[in-house]
């Protein structure tokens, strides 16, 4: 019998998100066909709920990834949009930005969209994100359609949803971009070899329906075809094999620039000619290089783990404010937000994990708009003989970096618990005379004179991650051990990850 703590343990942070089938794994399936239907039905109900119009006059548009019980759970979700009396869209596949333009494109014009994804996890994995035309569910809202799916009762129904070709929709959208933004006829692409990984996740479309038509070479991309056993490497841009596999595919075919993205496309890196990577704090410099001239001394909200040396880049390099906020996407998006809400120009959001979110394109993060900026200033500047790697080639980088996960055992309410060891933490690196950057708005991060370290709290299990970069070989050693000292008598906290 399904229970409220059930459906509640499926919430991760403002996604739900489940084991979908039985595999090798033995792990229990959570996330039925029969649980993603009563959630689908309460999102409905709940859509309706907040514009105060009725059920026959609400659309919701419903698509997924690749993923092996995609469209068994699209299916089931249609099917309870349409029993309570709203409109249904099936888009298929798609990717997760392409599903908030569900709410804008005049051929859609959805109230509401669920794509169906859990992004790089595991095969038997599967999940759903929610949209309204405001952006992304917060973690309060998926909670309430959560409680409500307790009390659904979807029934069949022979009413049908009208197909929708979303994606293709959403290439034409992408391809009149960057046709704009380059301004040099209708295959402003045509000098231009580009590969695409898509690593079998949603991302394919991007190669063939946007890069192709408008001239560019795509030969050499790899993993275009969505399959949902993932056979090739996970699609995930932060994954080492992956990314090994762009770099590949860029050096082999000699491509002007590589594109990897995830599996439902909201998240992207890039690979240079020369084979360098562009991710994390390199894509964030990249990004904030592109945006700079249009939006001069404006913010750029990071995730807190970003280095030192992206800070000096952005504030002395390119006149820009770098504000470090927490971790987790639609933090960072809300923050955006709110800063251009009170005044403060801020045209990006964007995480170390490859999630970038402008605000020119409705705070949306997607990987496919990221690249489609990514591919105008490379066309732009290879009319002036430069490359997109002259955009950064100030930017420093940490000798050494380390991520050390700090476990929670034992204790009765492992946050509470945490947030004590972070009150101590401080304490007794203010005695030792350490210095704690300030403002923080997650954790404790310490100054040492050769690098630095971010402890807190992980979003979402008890554990502690622990971020050290330094700017000299041995020196995250060396702040790893101190950190340790002042981590001594934490019992709950296992220290035995840290040398």
């Amino acid at each position: 019998m399904l229970e409220a703590k059930d459906l509640l343990r499926l919430q991760n942070g403002s996604d739900i998100r489940g084991v979908a089938m039985e595999d090798a794994s033995g792990e229990p399936v959570t996330l039925t066909a029969a649980v993603v239907s009563r959630i689908a039905a309460a999102f409905t109900r709940w859509l309706a709920k907040k514009t105060g119009r009725p059920l026959r006059d609400i659309t919701v548009a419903v698509g997924n990834d690749s993923r092996l019980t995609a469209d068994a759970l699209r299916h089931e979700a249609l099917a309870a949009v349409l029993s309570g009396g709203a409109k249904a869209l099936d888009c298929g596949l798609a990717s997760t930005p392409a599903m908030f333009m569900a709410l804008l494109f005049d051929e859609t014009q959805a109230d509401g969209s669920i794509m169906l994804t859990a992004s790089h996890l595991p095969t038997n994995r599967n999940g759903m994100k929610f949209f309204t035309p405001e952006g992304g569910l917060g973690k309060e809202d998926i909670r309430a359609i959560l409680t409500a799916a307790m009390e659904e009762r979807p029934t069949a129904t022979d009413k049908a949803p009208r197909a929708c070709a979303l994606i293709t929709r959403y290439a034409r959208f992408l391809r009149e971009k960057i046709v704009a933004g380059i301004d040099d006829g209708p295959k402003p692409l045509r000098d231009m070899h580009i590969v695409v990984d898509a690593g079998n996740g949603g991302g394919g479309f991007f190669a063939t329906e946007v890069l192709a038509p408008l001239g560019a070479d795509i030969s050499g991309s790899r993993f275009l075809e969505p399959d949902g056993h993932f056979p090739n490497h996970v699609p995930n841009p932060e994954d080492k094999t992956a990314m090994a596999a762009i770099r590949a595919a860029v050096t082999e075919s000699q491509a002007d620039l590589g594109l990897i993205f995830d599996t439902d496309v909201d998240r992207m890196s890039a690979v240079l000619a020369d084979g360098s990577e562009v991710g994390r704090n390199a894509l964030i410099a990249m990004m904030a290089a592109i945006l700079a001239p249009d939006y001069p001394g404006s913010t750029i909200v990071t995730d807190s783990v970003t280095s030192d040396e992206l800070t000096v880049f952005l504030e002395q390099e390119l006149g820009l404010h770098h504000h470090r906020f927490r971790r987790g996407y639609k933090n960072v998006i809300d923050e955006c937000r709110r800063l251009n809400s009170a005044g403060t120009l801020s045209p990006l959001a964007i995480e170390t994990s490859g999630h970038g979110a402008l605000s020119e394109n409705y705070f949306l993060d997607d990987g496919a708009y990221l690249a489609v900026k990514l591919i105008i200033a490379a066309a732009r500047l290879q009319r002036e003989g430069r490359s997109l790697g002259n955009l950064i080639e100030k930017l420093g980088h940490p000798a050494e970096s380390q991520e050390y996960r700090l476990a929670i055992r034992g204790a009765e309410d492992a946050k509470a618990y945490g947030e004590e060891v972070l009150k101590q933490f401080a304490d007794r690196a203010e005695a030792a005379g350490i210095a704690i950057a300030s403002p923080s708005y997650e954790g404790v991060r310490l100054v040492f004179p050769d690098g630095w370290a971010l402890l807190r709290m992980s979003l979402h299990d008890p554990n502690m991650p622990l971020n050290v970069e330094g700017r000299k070989k041995g020196a995250v050693h060396a702040i790893a051990q101190k950190i340790k000292e002042f981590l001594a008598g934490a019992d709950h906290l296992d220290l035995s990850p840290l040398p």
